[in-house]
């Protein structure tokens, strides 16, 4: 059975049916005038054959075009697009099924973040009273390795509210190089995690060496089509209005051998977009419309998720400010205009600004993921474990997230109430109010048993202190201490025989055996 998900019923909406109509005519307007400029020169051909309007900006060793996209490509497109999308997993149970129809949240983790935050609680000595010792929090930055995304897909594969796995460590070991980067990234999450693997490429050289590897885990061409135990990230659109050289063949080949693919923009509102809501929703929509329309026609009925990755510019310093609420304001606006399209989409929430878990951290996360979760987008990269605007991924903060979300999800269950519901709850207050002690006491059993109580919050501190840290800290060890359900030995042999550039070291049954 595919991962339930979370169902909200009466989504959030900020626009109206109206206002939808408008930014998508805006868009479309967009993408006809001024259109875009491409990099890319078979998305030029591919387009320009299908009808758009192409000249010539610059003929160098660079060159770059104008692309007017006319509206009926982009509507031929969206009736092309697969409404829903199959997100496969190495244990089946863990697959996804994203209806563009039905607002059914799915939580992910990501994304590449180039710092790794360790914690430990070392005991000091109370200067006022030398009797009392206190142990306090100490975050350590490292350097992302291999070794890290492995205790991250591992630490993914215990948190319960987690649905998939985006890499969330750039992996910088010395002896990783951009020709072997893409098929340990996906070997170490594929490895450690049963749940789906997304991720972007760096290097399209490798894209065919990826796929091997994960038609070798499930069986073949035809067993990965049926079960996409992978997908894949591109944002070829750089924001104003460019489809970028590398990022664009990316998406096309990926297209090509018809692989969920997510089409992503991330434009800054202050500086890459407008600052106004409207302003930046029409660019982002017109920019992800045009990555849609690109990939139906490589191959009509490819399947791709609406990718909407809009941020706030800092007023100080120009960077993203993922803790603003305009931020979750794009996103929720982001969510809507997919759901206009009947296509899955896949939203940023619960990223924050600050460098370490804590107030600031949970106020931010909080307020976003519950605002976006809201609004019901299939595939929320709800930011588990990242810090300082992705740029940090810290695997306490993820232990914290999953208990946030656990109250998050017990939240969004919708009401239960109907006349056989109604009738038991009558006659408890019938009874109660003719009986003495006057309490529900003894009904509150039954529906403990049926899994209908929210339980008391999971690091709450005894007494008047705050442990909420060493807590989590004690469950996260706990976690990473458990088993996981790696691949198979046969098959990770035929994967290091097959697949080159994998380090050997990620080889669980070469160590001692003198093969590494």
């Amino acid at each position: 059975m595919p991962r339930e998900g979370i169902l909200v019923h009466n989504p959030y909406r900020r626009m109206t049916d109206e206002q939808i109509r408008q930014i998508h005519q805006a868009s479309v307007g967009i993408l006809t005038n001024p259109g875009l400029v491409s990099f890319n020169r078979e998305a030029v051909e591919i387009l320009s054959s299908s009808g758009a309007e192409v000249s010539l900006i610059a003929d160098s060793d660079n060159p770059c075009w104008t692309v007017k996209i006319p509206e009926r490509l982009v509507l031929q497109a969206l009736d092309s697009a697969p409404k829903t999308v199959k997100l496969g997993a190495r244990n089946r149970d863990n697959i996804l099924i994203m209806n563009g129809d039905e607002p059914r949240v799915f939580l992910v983790s990501g994304s590449e973040t180039n710092i790794w935050l360790d914690v430990d609680f070392p005991t000091y000595v109370k200067k006022a009273a030398p009797s009392v010792e206190v142990s306090l929090a100490e975050f350590h930055q490292q350097r992302g390795t291999v070794s890290h995304l492995c205790q991250a897909a591992r630490l993914a594969e215990h948190l319960e509210t987690l649905d998939a796995f985006i890499r969330p460590v750039n992996i910088q070991d010395k002896d990783i190089t951009i020709a072997n980067k893409d098929v340990n990234k996906f070997f170490a999450s594929l490895n450690n995690t049963t749940k789906h693997v997304m991720a972007g490429l760096t290097s399209l050289d490798q894209l065919d060496n990826v796929i091997n590897m994960a038609q070798l885990i499930v069986g073949g061409e035809e067993a990965l089509r049926d079960n996409p135990i992978i997908s894949f990230i591109t944002c070829l659109v750089k924001s104003p209005l460019q489809l970028v050289d590398d990022t664009t063949q990316t998406a096309i080949e990926i297209c090509r051998r018809g692989l969920p693919l997510v089409v992503s923009s991330s434009p800054q509102a202050g500086s890459t977009a407008p600052i106004k809501e409207d302003g930046i929703i029409v660019q982002i929509n017109a920019e992800i419309l045009a990555g849609i329309t690109l990939s139906q026609l490589v191959n009509a009925g490819s399947p791709i998720i609406y990718g909407a990755v809009p941020v706030r510019a800092r007023l100080d310093n120009l960077a993203d400010s993922y803790g603003a609420p305009e931020t979750s304001q794009y996103n929720i606006d982001c969510v809507q205009m997919a759901r206009y399209y009947r296509l899955p989409c896949y939203a940023t929430s619960g990223v924050s600004d600050t460098k370490v878990p804590g107030m600031q951290s949970a106020i931010e996360r909080l307020f976003s993921d519950t605002m976006v979760a809201l609004s019901g987008p299939q595939y929320l990269h709800c930011a588990y474990g990242l810090l300082d605007g992705n740029s940090i991924f810290c695997p306490l903060q993820a232990v914290l997230d999953d208990a946030h979300f656990q109250i998050l999800r017990y939240f969004l269950t919708p009401a239960l109430i109907n006349q056989e519901e109604l009738a038991q709850s009558v006659k408890q207050i019938t009874e109660v109010a003719g009986a003495s002690p006057r309490v529900y006491i003894r009904y509150i059993r039954s529906v403990l048993r049926r899994g209908r109580l929210s339980m008391p919050y999971p690091f709450e501190a005894e007494g008047r202190g705050d442990s909420v840290l060493a807590l989590a800290y004690q469950r996260m060890n706990r976690l990473m201490a458990e088993p996981v359900d790696h691949i198979d030995s046969v098959t990770t042999d035929r994967i290091f025989c097959q697949i080159p550039g994998i380090l050997p070291r990620l080889n669980i049954y070469w160590k001692g055996k003198g093969r590494e």
